[in-house]
């Protein structure tokens, strides 16, 4: 069974910082590119950000290139979301996703498993 727990989520001002966490259970992160996805209110899923296995390629959406940086500990199954700078249009659910390729995947359809989701709320 694969889990993804994702954590770190809050409220924060715009301008803020927060650390997303996402913890996988082992056979679910050994070998596998890691994405971020982020879901506004009656807005699509989109993606955020994601991580090939080794950290060697790394694929950001253009909103949050140069604020968000994205990294993984595989000792420790856990993939990170930095988020600098928040503006009030990041406030969304975050999901962790499990890629089904091995490379910095962009499609929700090349991810397999998904967490629950983090809420991050930036206030004006």
């Amino acid at each position: 069974q694969v889990q993804l727990v994702e954590s770190g989520g809050g409220l924060v001002q715009a301008g803020g910082s927060l650390r997303l966490s996402c913890a996988a259970s082992g056979r679910a992160f050994s070998r596998y590119a890691m994405g971020w996805f982020r879901q506004a209110p009656g807005k699509e899923r989109e993606f955020v950000a994601a991580i090939t296995w080794t950290g060697g390629r790394i694929s950001y959406a253009d909103s949050v290139k140069g604020r968000f940086t994205i990294s993984r500990d595989n000792a420790k199954n856990t993939v990170f979301l930095q988020m600098n700078s928040l503006k009030p249009e990041d406030t969304a659910v975050y999901y962790c996703a499990r890629s089904s390729v091995d490379y910095a995947a962009v499609l929700m359809t090349e991810y397999d498993y998904w967490g629950q989701g983090t809420q991050v709320t930036v206030s004006s």
